[in-house]
């Protein structure tokens, strides 16, 4: 006799049936059969308006916000057989996502159409591999930013009618003025419709909601350049002097190692260049910025969004208090008030076994606190030391900067006891 089945799974595998703006005419003889077999089909207004009379089954729009629905939806017609709608294929920014997340993999049968990436790269005859796509459907149009390098090229997924215009206003404010842009609507229909223009001069008027926009990316003469690895030039950033250079913030991202899905603490975080930078290596990469001047917290914020990683979550607080309620990190990266009462202490019991702390400080007082930890913990005590050539007269010279004494550990999956027994 078999198990009964949880509460919140069908009785029998939900069709996830990808449909294109073709509608009916481009579906598979699999696909129109799941939907003729449907008792209920759950989709966008516009999707469910597709269908033709032959599915019969009950027509369920989703509503609005869409992802706390889903549960729901499901458990009212689990009894049924249900047929959910995605625009091209489910798995690609797609519901497919959500409902895997919330039945399981198994509990799914789905049936991809092409997806409009893939009619955009066949209509501009580019390799689908070369190509990056970047959603801004939901998203921040400022996430663009971190994509953008010369002579790349760029799929964009339209959240409507109004981003191609979005986009080529924050290519020319980045200096990418020059880059041209092709939008592309009604992809795989009959009423296929294209735009060309550059971000610069861009003066279509807003199109069909459906669409997507592809970027050749290309840089003004006077445009800032940003690189993929750490260590952006320090001109990149707004700040007040609160910066963690351009060669200590490369080696310190080094130390750091992100890695993608990992989660970063910048405790003191200035004007953000470690979050940022870390969040920059990754597109899944997360970090919380711990800043206690509201003033710059809020230049924390804009750096991340003209940077590209508008996700940077920042937090404005007096640390160890304003870390009470952070989730777990994979590093932390303590660049500021070190001698804070507990710093330390709340950092190194927050991170998860195996995660990486590494400290910043240029004072004495400081420094003799991470020597103590360091006494302790082991680790690597590494004294950081940068010289710029100056002139001097009508020569040059070396100005040296102040020396970083940087710390850097990796907690053991084995406690150990904290300096000065403050455990």
């Amino acid at each position: 006799m078999s198990a009964a089945l949880p509460p919140d799974v069908p009785p029998s595998p939900v069709s996830v049936v990808g449909i294109g703006a073709d509608g009916w005419s481009g579906l598979s003889g699999g696909a129109r059969a799941a939907l003729r077999e449907a008792e209920v089909v759950i989709g966008g207004a516009r999707q469910l308006e597709l269908l033709p009379p032959e599915c019969a089954g009950v027509r369920v729009a989703w509503p609005s916000p869409l992802r706390p629905a889903v549960p729901r939806l499901l458990a009212e017609h689990r009894e049924r057989r249900i047929a959910v709608l995605a625009s091209g294929d489910p798995m690609f920014y797609g519901i497919g996502r959500a409902l895997a997340e919330e039945l399981g993999p198994e509990a799914l049968r789905v049936l991809p159409h092409p997806s409009s990436v893939s009619y955009a790269c066949a209509r501009l005859g580019w390799p689908l591999e070369d190509t990056e796509v970047v959603t801004l459907v939901g998203r921040p149009a400022a996430r663009l930013a971190a994509s953008l390098h010369e002579g790349r090229r760029l799929l964009v997924l339209s959240a409507d009618a109004s981003t191609p215009a979005t986009v080529a206003a924050l290519l020319a404010a980045h200096g990418f003025g020059p880059s041209r842009l092709r939008v592309l609507e009604q992809l795989g229909s009959e009423a296929e419709a294209y735009a060309d223009g550059t971000a610069e001069t861009w003066t279509h008027a807003p199109g069909d909601r459906l669409n997507v926009i592809a970027i050749e990316c290309r840089a003004s003469a006077d445009a800032l350049r940003l690189g993929t690895v750490p260590g952006l030039p320090d001109e990149a950033y707004e700040h007040d002097g609160q910066l963690t250079k351009r060669h200590i913030r490369a080696a310190t991202l080094a130390t750091l190692a992100p890695a993608p899905g990992e989660l970063l603490w910048d405790v003191g975080g200035g004007s953000g260049s470690i979050a940022i930078e870390w969040m920059r290596a990754h597109g899944s990469c997360r970090a919380v910025s711990v800043e206690r001047d509201p003033a710059r917290a809020e230049r924390i914020t804009r750096n991340a969004d003209r940077l590209g990683v508008p996700g940077l979550r920042v937090v404005t607080g007096r640390a160890p208090a304003a870390l009470a309620e952070l989730d777990v990190p994979d590093a932390v990266f303590i660049g500021g008030g070190l001698t804070a009462p507990g710093l330390l202490d709340a950092c190194w019991e927050a991170l998860r076994p195996g995660g990486r702390l590494v400290a910043n400080t240029v004072t004495l007082e400081s420094e003799a606190l991470l020597g103590e930890w360091y006494r302790s913990y082991g680790g690597e005590l590494t004294r950081l030391a940068v010289a710029h050539a100056v002139p001097v007269g009508g020569f040059t010279g070396w100005r040296q900067a102040m020396p970083v004494t940087q710390w850097s550990v990796r907690k053991p999956s084995i406690p150990v006891p904290v300096p000065g027994d403050r455990t």
